[in-house]
């Protein structure tokens, strides 16, 4: 029997083709709202979920950066755009959000867009987050989350099961309490598009 973290990897290995395209519609947005968060990193950069890498171009070019991905396609794809645009500060690993084989306080900066939807067990990846993170360091996250609008947020729960089963994805997470219940202090959040597209960033906890 499958976990449900082999069933979501394999799903993402299936649509890693077609993500970009998928994807194409809400990018005018998501771009600038890139560039917005990523301007923010320094130092050593653990970046969870790097996808296809289209964040990997926009980070200052001072920094290092980490990026993994659970999905091999996924991060073939990455592999490709760092290849092709001569970025030689990125290094990609297939790894686990939830299984990190990084030491403890490794990173100055750890980002994640769009990525907390889809970690199976999200608690025990934003556990992980704090682990690797330095004390002084900071979580960089851009994530939709589910709506509290009393139509919005039942009818979020209600469609749920058709994004998950195409492509792994939640779309009812309520990213910010998992932060909280992983041991995160000082989160600021910003919504970028009503109360469903968020930019946050979190301190780990004492």
């Amino acid at each position: 029997m499958k976990s449900d973290q082999e069933r979501i990897q394999r799903r993402y290995d299936r649509i890693a083709p077609l993500y970009d395209l998928l994807e194409r519609p809400m990018e005018a947005s998501f771009v600038a709202w890139r560039v917005q968060l990523l301007t923010k990193a320094a130092g050593r950069v653990l970046e969870v979920g790097v996808g296809t890498g289209k964040n990997l171009p926009y980070y200052p070019p001072d920094v290092s950066v980490t990026g993994i991905d659970f999905s091999r396609e996924m991060i073939e794809r990455a592999r490709s755009r760092v290849e092709s645009q001569g970025l030689d500060n990125v290094t990609l690993i297939e790894m686990n959000a939830e299984e990190l084989s990084f030491e403890d306080n490794s990173f100055d900066t750890i980002v994640s867009t769009c990525v907390f939807c889809s970690v199976p067990l999200p608690v025990n990846g934003l556990r992980e987050l704090q682990r690797v993170c330095r004390p002084d360091g900071r979580v960089l996250m851009l994530e939709h989350v589910r709506s509290e609008g009393p139509v919005m947020g039942p009818l979020m729960d209600f469609l749920n099961p058709l994004p998950l089963y195409l492509y792994g994805a939640n779309i009812n997470r309520r990213t910010v309490d998992n932060l909280l219940q992983a041991g995160f202090q000082h989160i600021e959040v910003t919504n970028l598009w009503r109360d469903i597209v968020k930019q946050i960033i979190a301190r780990p906890g004492a």
